[in-house]
């Protein structure tokens, strides 16, 4: 049995704690991932992002003729798009940081998957058994399954994909189905689409994005809906062999009403689920809630007080800024409880959790939707500002893209920002800080300069409105205009 100080389980943010402070203890790090580095470095964020950039230079053709540029699309080398990302970048940084990893004296790698026997004991596929002090729960999450006849048929496994695999295909299809409405489905749905790929999305809601701001949805969906084909209101039942070689995606509406998708690849991007249930938590005594999602206290302390988790396996945000958040939190409170480094614990912040959603056009948000605060029964400033009313979204002849401010009227500070349009990922960033700063829109709009005529003017004009707002009650949203001071 191999005895250590600590055991980490994951390799993304997990592997990330283990700075040089921790060469005082011995530890094990256990990980089966197909690649090592965790969801975002290889399968998630990083290089999706990749591939948006080459989708956004393939998709701009019509905004250019629009601007007097005519562009032209004379073709798409996709296995040198995603060599850039894979070849050329991510499995060079994977087996790089494997590679060090594992030439530290005090580190033990383990590519197996493990299980608790005990509260201080795991065990490998090989029976290999590890006895830690401590350990840290890093599992990360994988794709949600989806429950309809044919999906785990091993004749179609080729054909059917998750956001783990689809980047790596040898070829473009020339039809894609995506199941889901989430940021993998929209993300996926304008990259490929901007490739060149006959795009659908299925869907069983009326809206994309449905966790976004009800307005930020409906005017993403209507954006999306010209780029792609949306079958809304529908559910996958079954996925078939077709007669071409491709799939079948078959789907039943709410009014029973079945209907057929033809295409040569799936994508199921209905979710993610935690990997907590891999893990055998209940020997250790572990408790997880409802969700599956690993119980954890304001300083990521599990039930058992020698156990931490991080990441997509005890946090419902399921993002990466979160997770590496978390992995400073929880680097701090186990050095200062082997070491007795810093003066106490820290606790995590998870009060303003930001999000972009990298898709065309781009969505970012903080705080609370306009939803949320009229069904809390909360008063609320609110002001709507487009793109087009500023001088920078002129230049980009912009008549679809807006910022949605929400305030508090007694404290006048911002309690959400919702953003739709280009650069939404960037102008975000200003109210992020702001609301963790407390910084009150008067401040914020008349305190500072904003570069004219820069695209952040929007945030400033809106937060020119918004102090000039009236309360809104606790009213059925959309009562007010997009544009338009709700009173």
């Amino acid at each position: 049995m191999e005895q250590v100080n600590l055991c980490v389980i994951g390799s993304g943010s997990g592997n990330s704690l283990l700075d040089d402070r921790f060469s005082r203890m011995s530890v094990a790090l256990v990980d089966a991932g197909l690649h090592f580095g965790g969801t975002c470095l290889n399968n998630g964020c990083i290089p999706t992002k990749m591939l948006v950039l080459p989708a956004d230079l393939a998709s701009s053709i019509d905004h250019a003729r629009r601007l007097g540029v005519d562009l032209s699309l004379d073709g798409v080398r996709w296995r040198d798009i995603r060599d850039r990302v894979f070849r050329d970048r991510i499995d060079l940084i994977s087996r790089g940081g494997l590679a060090w990893r594992e030439q530290q004296d005090h580190v033990s790698v383990h590519r197996q998957r493990g299980h608790f026997v005990d509260a201080h004991t795991l065990e490998l596929e090989d029976g290999h058994q590890i006895r830690a002090e401590r350990f840290v729960l890093a599992a990360g999450s994988r794709p949600r399954t989806l429950p309809v006849p044919g999906f785990d048929d091993p004749a179609l496994a080729g054909r059917i994909h998750t956001s783990d695999t689809i980047m790596r295909i040898d070829d473009l299809p020339r039809r894609l189905v995506i199941s889901g409405a989430g940021f993998v489905a929209a993300e996926f749905a304008h990259v490929f689409s901007a490739l060149g790929v006959e795009t659908t999305i299925v869907h069983r809601g009326e809206r994309l994005l449905r966790k976004a701001d009800s307005e930020v949805s409906a005017r993403f969906t209507e954006q999306l809906g010209g780029q792609v084909s949306l079958a809304l209101r529908q559910n996958v039942v079954a996925v078939e062999a077709g007669d071409d070689g491709g799939l079948v995606v078959r789907t039943r509406d709410l009014e029973g009403t079945e209907s057929s998708h033809a295409c040569d690849l799936l994508l199921n991007a209905v979710g993610r689920v935690p990997n907590g249930d891999t893990l055998n938590l209940e020997a250790a005594g572990v408790e997880v809630d409802l969700s599956g999602f690993v119980r954890v206290d304001e300083y990521q302390r599990t039930s058992q007080p020698h156990i931490w988790a991080l990441g997509d396996v005890a946090s419902p945000w399921m993002l990466k800024h979160v997770a590496n958040h978390e992995m400073r939190t929880v680097q701090h409170n186990l050095l200062h409880e082997a070491f007795g480094e810093g003066d106490a614990l820290v606790a995590s912040n998870h009060e303003f959790v930001p999000s972009a959603v990298f898709s065309h056009p781009q969505i970012a948000q903080v705080g609370l939707t306009e939803d949320e605060l009229a069904e809390a029964g909360r008063p609320y400033l609110r002001h709507v500002q487009e793109y087009g009313s500023v001088a920078y979204g002129w230049a980009l002849e912009d008549q679809t893209s807006f910022v949605k401010l929400l305030a508090c009227p007694e404290t006048r500070q911002l309690v959400g920002a919702h953003f739709i349009g280009a650069q939404a990922s960037t102008l975000v960033q200003q109210c992020i800080q702001a609301m963790n700063a407390r910084t009150d829109i008067d401040t914020m709009a008349k305190g500072q300069y904003w570069i004219h005529p820069a695209l952040p003017e929007v945030i400033e004009n809106c937060l020119l409105e918004l102090g000039r707002a009236q309360p809104v009650g606790a009213q059925p949203v959309g009562a007010q205009s997009v544009g338009v001071a709700g009173a």
